[in-house]
């Protein structure tokens, strides 16, 4: 309460303003009051740390494959595990401290455990010969849930299409499509049944829903009439699987411009329309040649296998570096700043870069 409005009051015969008594006993409340508002604004308050790496222990390990291997973590505390949705990852940091991604296919938002599975690629870049080589006990720390495959709420009909270990996110989103009551079918294609990860589990949700593709019983490769015989112009189609078979059914959904179509990789996109250029490494003065058909990051492997790379397709940003000269073409999902670049898929925008290694 102001002192402007006692001095609107009309005076007394002694010229004294005259006070409500009151309005004196609500202002002097007030008064109180907002000063033990303004007392507890002092206490500071306690702020809880947002867990940015989070250390897990396997407790199972089961052969799904004879070239595939899943893995449960738990929290060493007994601790929940951050929440998750249908097509999510999650950044493992090896012991080695490489970087790989792998999905989440465990029952859709379990927390109390994650399921991994990691398909061996004995020539590959080191990380899935490692997995393979982790045993009960042994700890991992990891970053995410991450999700940039998520499965749509509004579609009505849906198509899954799954090549090998490109089950991992999608067996969760047919769980989930299923519990919603959602019109889906799947198709599952693979060499054999013996080397279908988790092909059980999905013939398990809905079996009359899912069409089994095993090379050895069809007699040969699926093409993508086969895999897209039940999609039409307006059906979601989410596939996740080996390159041709994501680029064959990513052309041909093309051909329909209101066909929705989601998809993940497992390896890097093929580089197409590039244009070759040198790539020049500030530190040691070394300049490397980036053919028109390969990516920055494929060179420097080339030249470097300890380079830190991830997911290859420009989301993840393990494999940023800083640009100190020339132009770049931006091509990732992943923000970069005007000094940097994601080698795994930005290009030079001219004959040579010059980049901070």
């Amino acid at each position: 309460m102001s002192e402007s409005l006692w001095q609107s009051r009309p005076a007394d015969l002694y010229g004294r303003r005259k006070r409500d008594r009151l309005v004196t006993v609500f202002w002097g409340l007030s008064r109180l009051f907002s000063v033990i508002v303004a007392a507890s604004r002092w206490t500071p308050a306690k702020v809880v740390p947002v867990r940015r790496t989070i250390d897990a222990v396997i407790t199972e390990r089961v052969e799904l494959t004879p070239d595939v291997v899943a893995l449960t973590l738990v929290d060493p505390d007994g601790g929940l595990l951050p929440a998750w949705t249908p097509g999510a990852h999650i950044d493992v940091r090896l012991p080695s401290g490489r970087v790989r991604q792998y999905s989440l296919s465990g029952p859709p938002g379990r927390r109390t455990e994650y399921r991994i599975a990691v398909r061996r690629i004995p020539d590959g870049g080191g990380g899935s010969v490692e997995m393979h080589g982790l045993a009960l006990g042994d700890t991992l720390s990891f970053e995410g849930p991450r999700n940039a495959f998520h499965l749509g709420s509004g579609e009505s009909d849906l198509l899954f299409v799954i090549g090998g270990i490109g089950v991992t996110p999608i067996l969760p989103m047919i769980r989930q499509a299923q519990a919603a009551g959602m019109n889906w079918r799947a198709v599952y294609a693979g060499r054999s049944r013996e080397y279908m990860p988790l092909l059980d589990e999905v013939l398990a949700v809905a079996p009359d829903r899912v069409t089994v593709w095993a090379d050895d019983e069809r007699g040969g490769f699926a093409d993508v009439a086969d895999l897209l015989a039940d999609a039409g112009p307006r059906t979601a189609v989410y596939v996740c699987g080996p390159s041709a078979m994501l680029d064959g059914v990513r052309i041909a959904r093309d051909e329909n411009a209101d066909a929705p179509l989601h998809y993940e990789r497992f390896s890097a996109a093929p580089v197409v329309d590039g244009v070759p250029f040198e790539l020049e490494l500030a530190r040691s003065g070394r300049v490397l040649t980036v053919p028109a058909d390969r990516s920055a990051l494929a060179v420097l492997l080339d030249d470097d296998p300890t380079t830190p790379y991830s997911c290859q397709q420009g989301f993840c940003g393990t494999c940023r570096v800083g640009v100190r000269a020339g132009s770049v073409q931006r091509h990732g999902r992943t923000a970069e700043a005007d000094d940097e670049m994601l080698v795994c898929v930005s290009r030079s925008g001219g004959e040579r870069i010059v980049i901070d290694r």
